[in-house]
């Protein structure tokens, strides 16, 4: 994966995070890989911010941390790192 994949925006919806890339490409994954975000309320999951050159997220309330470029990754690969 190349580390030009940073991010510009970050949305949700009942099933999704989606992460709007600074190169126009939305991400989308579901909620479902991530089960701290999955239980958070919607003010938790609004305050984020980019971290690490805008290639990572982290939410600070619940002290998580989530890399751009591995919700790229088959699942099987992003859940055994």
């Amino acid at each position: 994966m190349s580390s030009s994949i940073k991010g510009k925006k970050v949305s949700f919806d009942e099933r999704y995070l989606h992460v709007e890339l600074t190169d126009g490409r939305i991400i989308s994954t579901p909620l479902d890989w991530y089960p701290e975000l999955k239980t958070c309320t919607l003010v938790q999951l609004r305050n984020f911010k980019f971290i690490c050159r805008e290639t990572g997220i982290e939410w600070p309330d619940i002290d998580y941390h989530l890399s751009i470029e591995a919700m790229l990754l088959d699942t099987s690969i992003r859940c055994a790192a």
